[in-house]
């Protein structure tokens, strides 16, 4: 298929800019496959769409201050976004700034405006289109924790009041550069009237990183490689999946990062597997799903593997039609926007 395809003009009006309040009172878009019925709701509703014995797949991934600034030997600037820990210890990252060499040696500065912290960073690797592979002299989380900013995506112009609102209320596995944001809609009131009414939650983790910020560049989308991200997926967790498959009741992934860990712990058998790895799983159109039955989301960028991977589950002329129908009424877009349940 042509990445084209996957493209459509959205007012930059409705792409959300800030979070709305409460967290649920986003709106729903209600997708059914079978009747290709379109509803309009809100997030707090989605109670009525769910069984008991229902399972829900949340990404417990938490997204880390991972925009780092820096001073080079020479006085000019530059900026460091973590992208991914390697098994090494060194860090896989973008930095921004003039000539960002092999051997330069970067001093860490306390924010965007403050003096140098006394820690500093190597550039090891560099690769293209700002990618490069660094070593840094003191534990890399401890200090992005101190010194570094919450990243937001380059859509988003307002500053963010609160760093807490671009986490998930049950984020709690440090490692992502951006939210799994089909999960910022729960509260814990929420999750809690789930639960009483039998309806489950488990956690897997996937740490969100490159190809959360680059669109499709090919003209056609089969030749697009996906970057590796880690995932994880525990022993109990499989449990509970393949125990809600057998007594044929649904697993309804929170966001496209939860379908692609189950799917990749699902690669091998019909059977979900503990897994815990890198995966470079792309799912597009003509994709067979083996372990997800329902899907909550956002409203995705043009030409981004995740509206691919959305299209491969709810097809993409419902796709299509639910997308021109959201611009229609004025839903909000991308990672602050309103949500989508597919069933």
């Amino acid at each position: 298929m042509k990445t084209a395809e996957f493209d459509y003009n959205l007012p930059s009006e409705l792409i959300a800019q800030t979070p709305i309040e409460p967290r649920d009172a986003s709106r729903l878009m209600v997708l059914n496959r079978r009747t290709s019925d379109i509803l309009h709701r809100s997030f707090r509703d989605l109670p009525e769409f769910l069984e008991a014995g229902d399972l829900l797949v949340h990404n417990q991934s938490r997204v880390i201050p991972a925009r780092l600034f820096a001073r080079k030997p020479t006085g000019g600037k530059g900026e460091i976004l973590l992208l991914r820990e390697r098994d090494d210890g060194t860090w896989k990252a973008l930095v921004g700034g003039k000539r960002i060499r092999v051997g330069l040696r970067l001093n860490l500065l306390d924010g965007p405006s403050g003096g140098p912290v006394g820690a500093g960073v190597e550039v090891l690797e560099a690769g293209e289109r700002g990618m490069r592979i660094l070593t840094f002299d003191q534990p890399a989380l401890p200090l992005a924790e101190r010194v570094g900013v919450t990243p937001l995506p380059p859509y988003i112009h307002t500053p963010l009041a609160d760093a807490d609102r671009y986490q998930t209320v049950y984020a709690r596995a440090p490692g992502s550069a951006a939210a799994p944001t089909a999960g910022l809609h729960f509260t814990p009131k929420l999750l809690q009237q789930l639960q009483e009414m039998g309806v489950y939650s488990t956690f897997v983790t996937l740490h969100i990183g490159l190809d959360t910020f680059r669109p499709v560049r090919e003209e056609y989308i089969e030749d697009h490689h996906m970057h590796t991200e880690y995932c994880s997926l525990e022993q109990e967790a499989a449990e509970q999946l393949n125990r809600t498959r057998l007594e044929a009741h649904r697993v309804a992934a929170v966001g496209t990062t939860s379908v692609r860990t189950l799917e990749s712990a699902a690669r091998e058998s019909r059977t979900i597997q503990p897994f815990a790895g890198m995966t470079d799983l792309f799912i597009s159109p003509g994709y067979d799903f083996r372990a997800v039955d329902v899907l909550i989301t956002n409203f995705h960028l043009p030409c981004s593997t995740l509206l691919m991977l959305v299209s491969a589950f709810a097809g993409k002329e419902l796709l299509d039609r639910a997308y021109a129908e959201a611009i229609r009424e004025r839903y909000r877009f991308y990672s602050f926007g309103d949500a989508m349940l597919i069933l």
